[in-house]
């Protein structure tokens, strides 16, 4: 929260003034910069001062609801670990461009070009890629796979400070290219984002690992904060989000405006309606009512054996089982395995077996597909899709995140910028390569 203002209603003038040159409301202001509405309202009653790159994002504010114009971007930013562009499609709806993209995976890569503008290209595996190679960019996005790493054995003398102690505790993983890439271009930000055990992992170790490499070795100011997805989605999907900035802004995680998880959407905003009020689109619907096709609905060989495998650990004390929900429910975590057997995420039948969600409505449980939007393409097949729809990032949960950080990515980029190539080859002892 922001420190309580001394000069009161002058203060809230300065903020009122702005926002109604702007001709924004204090709903738009909430929907835009991520803060809550509470918050909004203080500042405009003069009760708090708003944090310096917020006055600032004001001043000089951009046209940011209307997505990012190519020609004219507000900044660039790098998509590390693409997968499908679940983090890409967050930042472009704030007014970024994406100027380079690395994902190893051919069928991601296939979705991926089919729903962006990629004159680019696609680069492939990270690991093999010259970090000197990869263009300028204000903001790096990584959603990194966590590969078990430990600091047993890294001695004081080769500690996390120094390029040694840096690279024992790091290399050998995925974050070594992410830590690599922003010590060689020193972008004025950062998102990571990971699954929540992260913080947890190797009873805390991989996390300390990474947030000293963030903060002690690589110097940015960092703040976390885990975020569970059904908030803006009917998935309960929890995932941590890092954000580091090279200058300490003032940036917080703390300040994100998270809607109460209690009011948040349920599966009927995402199911197909199946009454004719949705075009068929096949394979996934059919038939002038656009009915669900057959294909989706369970077996009952397959039917008979989930129910079989979770009355025998229920009968262990075990909560292992498949997860059946309706309309009015909210769906566990959408997995990479869905396309296995479906069983975390089955939609109950009036008078059938239960069925999988079809990709399209994955696309929708993921964010992809919303209301207003151009519906996502989807050309793989359906175990393709679900494994990358299972992988992704819920695309509001980012936005969300995207929005908080953007007057601060304002802020620095009307700073003059430092010439550091010098330095960061001294201290951080990287030449650009794995």
């Amino acid at each position: 929260m922001s420190k309580k203002s001394p000069v009161g209603l002058m203060q809230q003038t300065d903020f009122a003034r702005l926002r109604e040159k702007n001709r924004l409301t204090l709903q738009e202001v909430a929907r835009f910069s991520g803060y809550g509405l509470r918050t909004i309202y203080r500042w405009e009653r003069g009760e708090y001062t708003p944090k310096l790159p917020v006055m600032e994002w004001l001043r000089n504010f951009p046209p940011i609801e209307t997505g990012c114009n190519v020609n004219s971007p507000i900044f660039t930013f790098i998509d590390l670990f693409a997968g499908i562009g679940g983090m890409r499609k967050a930042f472009e709806t704030t007014g970024g461009k994406c100027v380079f993209t690395s994902e190893w995976d051919l069928a991601c890569q296939k979705t991926y070009k089919a729903n962006f503008i990629c004159d680019h290209g696609i680069a492939g595996d990270i690991t093999k890629i010259n970090a000197a190679d990869i263009p300028k960019h204000d903001v790096l996005l990584a959603g990194f796979p966590c590969q078990p790493f430990s600091i047993a054995g890294v001695s004081k003398k080769n500690s996390l400070g120094s390029p040694h102690g840096f690279l024992c505790g790091t290399q050998g993983t995925l974050f070594f290219d992410v830590a690599r890439i922003i010590a060689w271009h020193r972008p004025k930000a950062f998102l990571l984002e990971n699954v929540r055990n992260l913080i947890s992992h190797d009873k805390g170790n991989t996390f300390m690992v990474i947030l000293k490499t963030l903060k002690d070795a690589l110097g940015y100011d960092v703040t976390w904060r885990t975020v569970n997805a059904k908030s803006f989605l009917p998935q309960n999907r929890e995932r941590i989000f890092i954000v580091g900035f090279r200058e300490n802004t003032g940036f917080n995680m703390d300040d994100l405006d998270i809607p109460d998880i209690g009011n948040g959407p349920r599966l009927s905003s995402i199911l197909h309606p199946e009454n004719g009020t949705e075009q068929a689109e096949e394979p996934y619907t059919e038939g002038f009512y656009g009915k669900v096709n057959s294909r989706y609905t369970l077996s009952d060989r397959l039917w008979k054996y989930l129910q079989d495998y979770a009355a025998k650990h229920q009968a262990k004390g075990n909560g292992f089982g498949y997860g059946l929900v309706g309309p009015d429910d909210i769906a566990r975590t959408l997995s990479a395995r869905y396309y296995k057997d479906g069983s975390e995420i089955l939609i109950k039948r009036d008078s059938a077996n239960p069925r999988r969600l079809t990709p399209r409505e994955c696309a929708r449980l993921m964010g992809f597909d919303r209301p207003g939007m151009q519906q996502m393409k989807i050309p793989v097949s359906d175990t393709q899709a679900y494994r990358q729809f299972g992988n992704s990032v819920a695309v509001p949960a980012v936005e969300s995140v995207a929005r908080l950080m953007l007057p601060h990515i304002l802020m620095l980029l009307n700073e003059q910028e430092q010439q550091v190539l010098p330095v960061r080859k001294k201290k951080y002892g990287f030449n650009g390569h794995s």
